[in-house]
């Protein structure tokens, strides 16, 4: 081995070898081959090396360690009932007060309007996120998710974030605690959460983008008891603004802890920061993440999380061409279809709204992997040969 790369041969279908071009990242080449945990100062180096091919390739064994050539997507309809919303975050450009120009608010029959514009036989998983609405009551929730249910058979209800469970402890009367609350979502039909409304768990960062929203301890709470109720759940981080990269590690950490105790996540989601719309953007000035830092930071995440059964690429807000480079840097899922996303777009996403099917085969396979239809709990639907 020369002192300016490190070569390792690896059993996998290509019989390629791993080149590490940064001595730094030896130490940590052969603690990953060996199937030892990273700590917080090796994710450091990760971040910090100049060698992003070399991380890349690294994360990619742990990928294919763990799905082998497969890369999964879902048929899926993003349903935001609502925009209104009190909590302030701002870094958010989705959020609207009663009154506002372009506020929405849907009641029952217009989300049944809303969802048959877009249902189609194939639709597997109805993904809500909304605004924390200041009026509505309980049973709107309940009854959303129970109807939702029973009026489409076959799609699966993905819904609320740990946010919004947060929130719904507050508008219960009595006022029930996250248990109480999720066991009737559940009862309804709720089968997973996603995972927004994490942002970064760093207090610091909180206090100045998201004071008003669930405090970290809480977010990481409802997801642990959504677990003992035995309703899996998905993991984000918002990342690209103010954070430190020894925050973001540090949020990284925290839910590898919480996974090595309830095993409940299926997968971690970076989003990136969109710099249009909204109070952060224009205390930052306007700046999108580059392709290297987006990269970047799914490697770290797939090299890090090593008990997280996936890592996202979510190509909304980071292109899809950017996606699927990204099926070499250590992500198996790229989400689906996700027909009419609303969220990222008032902030700033570029992308289009939704893509086809054939879209996401041609995405993946173009990307020499092999494309996986899945549902909202990753069973395997159709898998393309």
């Amino acid at each position: 081995m020369s002192s300016q790369a490190l070569t390792l041969n690896l059993e996998s279908p290509a019989g390629s070898d791993l080149i590490l071009r940064d001595k730094a990242l030896h130490r940590i080449a052969d603690a990953v081959l060996a199937g030892r945990r990273l700590g917080l100062e090796d994710g450091l180096v990760l971040y910090t090396t100049r060698d992003v091919p070399g991380l890349m390739r690294l994360a990619d064994i742990v990928r294919r360690r763990k799905v082998g050539d497969k890369a999964y997507f879902v048929h899926s309809l993003r349903l935001s009932q609502t925009n209104i919303c009190y909590v302030g975050c701002t870094f958010c450009g989705f959020q609207r007060k009663f009154g506002e120009d372009g506020v929405w608010d849907y009641d029952l029959p217009q989300v049944w309007e809303y969802v048959d514009r877009f249902w189609h036989p194939d639709l597997t998983e109805i993904h809500i996120s909304s605004g924390h609405h200041p009026k509505r009551p309980w049973d709107y929730y309940l009854d959303l998710v129970r109807g939702l249910t029973e009026r489409y058979p076959g799609a699966q209800v993905k819904a609320w974030t740990a946010a919004e469970i947060h929130h719904f402890t507050k508008i219960t009367r009595p006022r029930l605690g996250y248990r109480e609350v999720l066991s009737q979502l559940m009862e309804a039909g709720l089968v997973a959460m996603p995972g927004g409304g994490a942002e970064i768990f760093a207090e610091r960062v909180r206090k100045k983008i998201a004071r008003a929203k669930v405090t970290s301890d809480d977010w990481l709470e409802v997801h642990r008891t959504a677990h003992e109720l035995g309703l899996p759940t998905n993991a984000t981080m918002l990342y690209g603004h103010i954070e430190t990269l020894a925050e973001r590690l540090d949020h990284m950490l925290r839910l590898r802890q919480l996974q090595d105790e309830t095993g409940g996540f299926l997968s971690f989601i970076p989003l990136a920061f969109q710099p249009d719309n909204n109070q952060l953007a224009a205390e930052l000035g306007t700046r999108h993440t580059t392709g290297i830092d987006d990269l970047r930071n799914l490697a770290v995440a797939r090299l890090m999380l090593d008990n997280f059964p996936h890592v996202k690429g979510y190509w909304i807000m980071i292109t899809p061409e950017l996606t699927q480079v990204a099926l070499s840097a250590g992500i198996s899922d790229i989400d689906g279809t996700i027909k009419d996303e609303k969220i990222a777009h008032a902030s700033g996403a570029v992308t289009e709204k939704g893509m086809t099917e054939d879209e996401l085969v041609r995405l993946v396979r173009t990307a020499g992997r092999v494309p996986v239809r899945r549902d909202a709990l990753y069973n395997e639907l159709h898998v393309f040969a």
